[in-house]
């Protein structure tokens, strides 16, 4: 393969013993070694390479301390926890890679790794697994956020105290009571004419924090003659364990999902509104690829799933809302939309149809810092790469700011007061719902705030 200035780049050459490649994740991880060519494409694109410059902090780094890893079989090292670490999993290397290496494969690989033969510090320990134990628990994880919102304003003495991630993780908190998850039920579509049928995963965090997403994503969809299914039994789609290497934990979720979702009759999809949550559960085919049981329906489900966005855009929508106006709207690109889906279009187009003036930001393929709970692990990264994110959005000057993902709002919201809204909520205001509550309360202060003034 020839690259910039016609220098050739040659794929990189590996020696697993046959025993190794006997084991199917060894063996996939070989495939994808060697297809990268050493090429540094990825570089350019990699939010911790364009932070720090150091090259164990760049997907191509990464790829060479796994390989050596896996190569010869043995227990990771502190050097490269840290550095596989500090990966977003963000996948902008995979948009920008030439010759289709498959990251994400190949770091999930690398952290069960690391999580099955490095033991961390003891604060490292406990933190991990008290987000394991809560987050991907609905009810577990209210009772967490009414406890934080009681010691939210202690997150300043944590972080003097030197308990970083502690103080990241009482400051994301929210600051309003946490509400009751969804329950298992059937929204039918409006009026009677049902034109299709949907299961709505629910999720975890994004239904306990902004329970107004789902609840917007219901709206639109039985508005336009979608019947709606919130099923029994399903929940975290496994996307926050996978990512901190408890595979065991993050494929029992996946069997739940799996189990829940093949009990429902004729759906035409599973409808998504935390895009982090789709890429997980569009990976299921190749998670669950080696159980003789779930192999099968594992790969159906995961044909089946669909963010909002991408459902949406096939349904004829129309404003219909005289009180939604035409504001300037950021569109902030999640990168597992964008980069884990490939869902570029769709989100803006329908923003665009409704009548909003939508803009583009900046550097869009740069992640914000959120990363599932990377802003909690390595909250200074994620500060960095918020200030610089926010900071591209306000230049802009828009009047809110849209995403896909709960855990880019939460991110971005905590850096601006600029109103950070989900698409879909959007949508739902333009074609006949509420305005959004964030929206609604800033265009409130806003007016509060004017009206003084003018006094």
């Amino acid at each position: 393969m020839l690259g910039e200035c016609g220098r050739a780049y040659r794929a990189m050459q590996t020696s697993f013993t046959l025993a190794q490649l006997g084991d199917p994740d060894v063996a996939e991880s070989e495939k994808i070694l060697r297809a990268c060519v050493h090429c540094g494409f990825c570089t350019a694109t990699c939010p911790t390479y364009v932070l720090n410059g150091n090259e164990l902090d760049s997907p191509r780094g990464r790829i060479y301390l796994i390989k050596d890893m896996l190569e010869h079989d043995r227990p990771a090292t502190a050097e490269v926890a840290e550095h596989i670490d500090r990966c977003l999993s963000c996948l902008a290397c995979m948009t920008t890679c030439p010759s289709g290496v498959h990251y994400m494969h190949l770091v999930d690989h690398a952290r069960a790794h690391i999580e099955r033969t490095y033991r961390r510090p003891l604060p490292q320990r406990l933190m991990r697994a008290a987000l394991a134990a809560l987050l991907p628990y609905p009810q577990r994880f209210r009772l967490a956020l009414a406890a934080a919102l009681v010691a939210r304003p202690l997150a300043p003495l944590a972080a003097a105290a030197g308990l970083k991630r502690l103080a990241a993780m009482l400051s994301l908190a929210p600051v309003q009571w946490p509400r009751p998850p969804l329950r298992p039920q059937i929204f039918a579509a409006a009026g009677g004419r049902r034109r299709g049928r949907v299961a709505l995963l629910a999720g975890c965090v994004n239904d306990v924090l902004t329970p107004e997403i789902n609840a917007a994503a219901i709206r639109v969809l039985t508005r336009h003659g979608i019947e709606v299914v919130v099923a029994t039994a399903a929940g975290c789609c496994g996307s926050l364990v996978h990512h901190m290497g408890r595979e065991g934990e993050a494929l029992a979720q996946a069997r739940l999902n799996i189990d829940a979702f093949t009990a429902i009759e004729d759906l035409d999809a599973v409808v998504i509104t935390a895009s982090g949550c789709g890429t997980t559960m569009k990976d299921y085919g190749f998670m669950l690829r080696a159980d003789s049981i779930y192999a099968e329906r594992a790969r159906r489900v995961a044909g089946l799933a669909k963010d909002i966005s991408e459902y949406l855009s096939a349904l004829p929508l129309n404003a219909t809302a005289p009180g939604a106006p035409p504001l300037a709207v950021a569109y902030h690109a999640a990168c597992s939309l964008q980069h884990g889906q490939r869902i570029t279009r769709q989100p803006k187009e329908l923003l665009a149809r409704l009548g909003f003036k939508v803009k583009d930001v900046p550097d869009g393929h740069l992640c914000c810092g959120s990363a599932g709970t990377y802003n909690i692990l390595d909250p200074a990264i994620a500060r960095r790469l918020r200030a610089r994110k926010v900071g591209t959005i306000e230049r802009l000057r828009p009047d809110v700011i849209a995403a896909g993902n709960i855990g880019c709002i939460t991110q971005i919201a905590a850096g601006t007061d600029l109103p950070v809204v989900h698409t879909v909520e959007l949508i739902d205001w333009a074609t006949g719902g509420p305005c959004p509550p964030r929206l609604r309360e800033h265009r409130r202060l806003a007016a509060m705030r004017s009206s003084t003034t003018v006094s």
